[in-house]
């Protein structure tokens, strides 16, 4: 890219024009001190006029660092600020998060592991699934939750430890004769 056409990060930026690149020896451009500071800016700018709504998941890191054509680490950085602010908030393993101005404090989020998890184990418990039936397949359950099957066998490993499901090779899982009520 040259310096004549300008970066989608100099079109959408609206409260400060972004700071020079600068190559490095190696003719790599470097991204110039505080280019985080007006990545914030421009962040913080969109949290509030209501682009990025409260609740809504923040765009990814590959997807930012693409647009405002910088390094992860940068972008970060640039993040922690408005994390630090109060105008997102982090789930583990979810993303990034617009935080909701009218609430103080909310329940965390859980896993969508431990939700389908917890899903089964209800179902084992009020007697949908009996003991001795049998689970549907790693597949099926990945079409009915909309996950990957790394996460389904997360959630089935965890009732499997918890001793509700036994796993037999080749034939499937299924609920253990005496599931504790």
């Amino acid at each position: 890219m040259t310096q004549d056409t300008p970066s989608k990060w100099e079109a959408r930026s609206s409260d400060s024009e972004p700071p020079a690149r600068v190559q490095r020896g190696d003719g790599r451009p470097r991204t110039p001190w505080g280019t985080y500071k007006s990545i914030a800016a421009v962040l913080r700018a969109r949290v509030l006029d209501g682009t990025y709504v409260p609740g809504a998941r923040m765009p990814g890191e590959h997807a930012l660092c693409a647009e405002f054509a910088t390094t992860r680490n940068t972008l970060r950085r640039a993040l922690e600020i408005l994390q630090a602010e109060g105008l997102i908030e982090v789930h583990a393993g979810m993303g990034r998060f617009v935080r909701d101005s009218g609430t103080e404090e909310r329940p965390p989020v859980r896993p969508v592991y431990q939700r389908i998890a917890a899903d089964l184990r209800a179902q084992i418990r009020n007697g949908v699934l009996a003991p001795g039936a049998v689970l549907p397949s790693e597949r099926e359950l990945c079409e009915h939750y909309g996950c990957v099957r790394f996460t389904v066998r997360q959630a089935l490993a965890e009732l499997e430890a918890d001793d509700l499901v036994e796993a037999k090779q080749g034939r499937g899982r299924f609920v253990t004769q005496d599931v504790p009520r």
